[in-house]
């Protein structure tokens, strides 16, 4: 069994987007026959509107997977707000070979939104807010050939980007007082790791049904391991300080390969690992081989500066190996 993940970084269709989708497909869909995935994670799928049609259609990812087996898998994605067809940008979908049980979202069901006043806010705040999250997490049960379920989790959490304070901003990506983007930046982050106590919350819940399951929680976690969000998904013993514990921590498969492979972005020069995946016990049992694909990685920072419109995405697909099906 192969499951694989990959951000596309806003796969769309003009004219939303300066690039055309053959522009994409060239260069993606190689990517994809090449990760021959049974099971294929997909971040920042954005959605279309078909005529005649009130729900908005995952038309652009129709058009990259014809002609590839994936063209036959189960569609299963997140949902807008209103629950009208997909999310009009960013969505998550996984595509599978295998059987679906069933599928959710997850999106302030286990954790609820922070109730935060904002400091530096010009005008000031009189009260507190709400700090929603971006996005849903999605979650798949997925039949595997022997009867057990895979319980599958798709997951883009909140990059580091400074969240919009009132009066802060001068430009979108410029500041006109620290203390405004030091908030900003709080903010993201508590957004980051809420999400990642929200996955944590619903892997308690299916360890507490049955403690040999096999779960998986993949994606674009904008975070690199040593960092809170994928601390709070793992819960490591070291963290816990508690042994008995040790059948619920997810282990980071990317562990298994040398170091100086092992990143998924470049940022400046800086390598970094932001696209994880990390695995029950019971399902390391069956785990053979993890993979990067980042031999064509460019630079994110220098190609968002001097490339114009790049067809790629500055995320590497990622994939891992597994002897059961």
């Amino acid at each position: 069994m192969r499951i694989a993940s990959f951000n596309l970084e806003s796969l769309d269709l003009q004219p939303k987007t300066n690039l055309s989708i053959e522009e994409r497909i060239r260069i993606l869909r190689p990517q994809f026959v090449r990760l021959d995935a049974d099971i294929l994670c997909l971040q920042e799928v954005n959605s279309q509107h078909l005529p005649g049609h009130e729900e908005r259609q995952l038309l652009a990812l129709d058009r990259l997977i014809e002609t590839t087996n994936y063209e036959t898998f189960k569609v299963v994605s997140t949902t807008g707000l209103h629950d009208k067809g997909a999310a009009d940008i960013h969505n998550l979908v996984i595509l599978s070979r295998l059987p679906v049980i069933n599928h959710r979202q997850i999106r302030h069901e286990l954790v609820m939104p922070p109730q935060y006043q904002r400091a530096t806010s010009e005008p000031p705040n009189t009260h507190a807010q709400q700090v929603n999250w971006d996005r849903p997490i999605l979650h798949a049960e997925l039949s595997l050939s022997d009867g057990r379920a895979l319980h599958l989790f798709n997951l883009h959490l909140r990059a580091p980007l400074a969240v919009p304070v009132a009066g802060g901003k001068m430009a979108p990506f410029v500041w006109n007082r620290v203390g405004a983007w030091a908030e900003g930046y709080f903010l993201a982050a508590m957004m980051r790791t809420g999400q990642a106590l929200e996955v944590r919350l619903a892997v308690e819940k299916i360890f507490d049904e049955d403690e040999e399951a096999l779960v998986m929680v993949c994606g674009d976690f904008n975070a690199e391991a040593n960092e809170a969000s994928v601390k709070i998904i793992r819960g490591a013993e070291e963290d816990t300080g508690n042994g008995q514990l040790a059948h619920r921590t997810l282990t980071s498969l990317e562990r298994s390969i040398a170091h100086d492979r092992s990143y998924t972005v470049l940022h400046h020069g800086r390598p970094q690992m932001l696209d994880h995946m990390l695995v029950s016990r019971a399902m390391l049992g069956s785990f053979k081989q993890f993979q990067i694909h980042n031999e064509t990685l460019e630079d994110e920072l220098v190609g968002y500066r001097k490339t114009d419109r790049s067809p790629d995405s500055y995320h590497a697909p990622i994939l891992a190996v597994f002897s059961s099906d």
